[in-house]
């Protein structure tokens, strides 16, 4: 059985399904893919993304602020708290940094500064509430890694998600009790040095994801992305460790279990 450790289920495409959630979740259930984590990326849809949580067996919540939807008011640690305090959400984000847009005010510093004060904040809240952080990073490794560190509780911990950075910043992370997480990203023909990375994490900090509806492996690049698509990063990752699919599927699993689940019962 495998985990959808990062999909958008309020965004992916049900035209294929009748406009039916529980079909696409069929779809994959088929695939073997039977668990997922369903994002939260703004105080708007904290409410949809715990609905289809409670409806859905298999399928949990995380709520948070990613950081090129931060709104004019920030959230507080206190407020993040009051959002993510249900059975359903069993991790703060995501949330992070996100340097990569040169346009549109997004690399200004004050843009940056507001994106620091976001992701520290459900940085400490994920301490007081005891659950792990779901970490957008992108052309801002120095920044993340600082951050973690300064606000970050190394007992937490979280993980990288769609990762697409060094292995320098892959080790750092590990060290700070992150996982790193892996999307089609992987399986695409330019990504070669990823997989080098890929290579190296060790196999208790790998996560799998589809980031759907982003973000399709191959050979369904271009296309809509959706949970049943993690089996094909499975594979890619699986034949990268030199490991058969079934053992990466069961270990990955395991690993979404510690990290996201520390000891409450598995949903199926």
């Amino acid at each position: 059985m495998l985990v959808d450790s990062h999909c958008h289920l309020d965004r992916i495409d049900l035209t294929p399904y009748g406009g039916d959630l529980g079909a696409a979740l069929a779809a994959a259930h088929e695939r073997g893919v039977t668990r997922m984590l369903c994002i939260g990326i703004d105080r708007n849809n904290a409410g949809a993304v715990c609905e289809i949580a409670r409806k859905h067996p298999g399928v949990y919540a995380s709520v948070g602020i990613h950081p090129l939807d931060i709104a004019s008011e920030l959230e507080t640690i206190d407020s993040l708290c009051t959002l993510a305090d249900r059975p359903e959400v069993v991790a703060i984000g995501e949330t992070g940094l996100d340097y990569f847009y040169k346009q549109d005010g997004y690399y200004s510093n004050d843009k940056r500064e507001a994106q620091q004060q976001s992701f520290r904040a459900h940085l400490r809240a994920a301490s007081r509430l005891r659950k792990p952080v779901i970490v957008h990073t992108r052309d801002a490794r120095e920044d993340t890694l600082a951050l973690i560190r300064e606000a970050g509780d190394a007992d937490v911990g979280g993980v990288l998600h769609c990762f697409t950075e060094s292995w320098e910043m892959a080790r750092a992370a590990i060290d700070m009790n992150y996982w790193i997480s892996v999307s089609g990203i992987v399986t695409f023909k330019n990504a070669g040095e990823l997989r080098e990375v890929v290579r190296q994490v060790p196999l208790e900090r790998l996560l799998v994801e589809t980031d759907s509806p982003y973000l399709a492996p191959m050979p369904y690049r271009g296309k809509k992305n959706e949970p049943k698509y993690t089996r094909e990063v499975a594979e890619c990752v699986a034949q990268l460790k030199g490991i058969s699919y079934e053992e990466l599927a069961e270990v990955t699993s395991a690993n979404f279990d510690r990290l996201f689940l520390r000891g409450k019962p598995v949903e199926l």
